[in-house]
């Protein structure tokens, strides 16, 4: 078994973290930048996250997470959140990004930003922000398997109330939405319930056809 599946067999999503116990900066920095380098559709990147390391702050998300132990108990507190609506502006910033890095632009490129322009924007912003939303799953797992990789223990949670959880943010101000949240840090062995079961997952047989 390769190493990156035996740190998958070896995570979970843990239920007790050790408040006591912080995650190195440079292992969060690393699951940090495995979130920011997956893919995207048409390598938008439209979602941001917010790191909330701040314990006044996490105590006012911890209700709104339906009283969860690991918002407070984790080391760093990962928000992911969607651009609520893809707009020329954003759809323009990220083209004109890639063209400055690469330093250079063709006509096929332009073409597709062409066509992206004028179907993007026209969609109503609720599909916009849910096609957002499928793109920032991306990253989430992308920061799970790093998380794995690095040993570090990392949660991911839909149990949580997103309009609040914005408001504490401020992130309507600019132009998010809260889509999922990661709790990193290190388990607290002898007080989850969870920590010694036996990970169960469908038989690959069950899981996966081949079509040849």
């Amino acid at each position: 078994m390769s190493e990156l599946l035996q740190k998958l067999q070896w995570r979970y999503a843990t239920k007790k973290m050790n408040p006591a116990k912080a995650v190195p900066q440079e292992k969060v920095d690393r699951i940090l930048e495995a979130a920011r380098l997956a893919p995207t559709s048409s390598g938008l990147q439209p979602f941001e996250i917010i790191v909330v390391t701040n314990k006044d702050v996490r105590e006012q998300i911890k209700p709104k997470a339906w009283g969860q132990g690991q918002i407070t108990d984790c080391s760093h507190l990962l928000v992911f959140a969607a651009w609520d609506n893809y707009t020329p502006e954003r759809i323009n910033m990220m083209f004109d990004l890639t063209n400055a890095q690469r330093g250079s632009t063709n006509e096929g490129w332009e073409n597709y930003r062409k066509m992206l322009l004028g179907n993007y924007p026209a969609r109503d912003a609720q599909t916009n922000f849910e096609h957002a939303a499928r793109q920032a799953y991306i990253g989430l797992g992308a920061a799970l398997i790093a998380a794995a990789f690095e040993e570090v223990d990392a949660t991911p949670m839909e149990g949580f109330d997103p309009k609040a959880l914005d408001q504490i943010l401020n992130l309507s101000a600019r132009g998010l939405r809260s889509v999922a949240i990661l709790p990193l840090g290190y388990r607290e062995e002898d007080k989850d319930w969870l920590v010694n079961l036996k990970k169960v997952r469908r038989p690959r047989e069950q899981f996966i056809t081949e079509v040849a």
